[in-house]
């Protein structure tokens, strides 16, 4: 199996060493230590590593992330979602979707403010 140090990981994954040391922390990837303490990683990270990014760009939290552990070495886009998995997207999407709606509101007020108090000098910022 061939190894690779933290940094070709980073540029095969498209993200940074980091990045890949907080996936470490959080237990999501390991690697070992070469003779000159150099972290290196199992080839195989480079997919596990993806599938992390693509969990995190659809919205899931690491914390989320830890529920797909059995599955982030195969095609996690493709692959049909567990039970678990589906709870957690649907627990992550509620949270997503209220934090929207508080945002929505907040803006919506500051808007309503600033008409009422500048009025016509107010110009929309797009």
């Amino acid at each position: 199996m061939e190894r690779v140090r933290i940094g070709e990981l980073a540029g095969a994954t498209g993200t940074t060493a980091r990045a890949l040391r907080h996936y470490e922390q959080a237990g999501l990837i390991s690697s070992e230590r070469a003779a000159n303490g150099y972290r290196v990683y199992d080839e195989r990270a480079v997919v596990r590593v993806r599938n992390i990014r693509y969990l995190l760009a659809a919205g899931l939290t690491l914390d989320d992330v830890r529920v797909f552990l059995p599955c982030l070495d195969g095609d996690v886009a493709a692959a049909p979602p567990s039970d678990k998995g589906l709870r957690v997207a649907l627990d992550r999407l509620a949270v997503l979707n209220e934090r929207i709606a508080a945002q929505t509101e907040a803006r919506d007020r500051l808007e309503a403010a600033l008409r009422e108090k500048a009025g016509d000098r107010i110009r929309p910022v797009a």
